[in-house]
């Protein structure tokens, strides 16, 4: 599946990311199946920041009772990984619960890698046996 995003919004991930390069910084995707149409950075408000991220509740929170009352759909998140590679980690797979379809845009540096999650039952050869990768068209 092909997922496109454009190149702005891209770069404030980028952005984002180098602004925390000893943790992981993470937000919010918005739009459809077909498009990321927006983005919001959010706090980590994990225990370990550095290796492992939490959006803040109160984004999350604020997102959805939006998307309720007619705004952008929460499609996903992004996180970093300033010490790794941009695919999901074991410890993503743990925290990835179990609704399948969900977006994850995972950078390192300058590259950004887009995996969607899939249902645990039928998830065959994917990552982790969560992740299963999503073609990311920058535009």
């Amino acid at each position: 599946m092909r997922v496109t995003i454009s190149s702005g919004l891209l770069d404030r991930i980028f952005a984002h990311a180098a602004a925390t390069p000893d943790r992981e910084a993470c937000g919010l995707l918005f739009g459809d199946d077909a498009a990321i149409r927006d983005v919001r950075a959010a706090a980590n408000v994990a225990a370990d920041p550095r290796h492992r991220f939490e959006v803040d509740p109160r984004t999350l929170f604020a997102a959805i009772r939006a998307e309720r009352a007619g705004g952008m759909r929460v499609v996903g998140h992004y996180h970093s990984h300033p010490f790794g590679r941009p695919e999901p980690s074991p410890r993503d797979a743990a925290d990835a619960g179990e609704e399948a379809g969900r977006l994850w845009l995972i950078v390192a540096g300058r590259e950004a890698r887009l995996w969607r999650t899939v249902e645990r039952a039928h998830s065959g050869t994917a990552l982790h046996g969560v992740f299963e990768t999503a073609d990311l068209a920058v535009r």
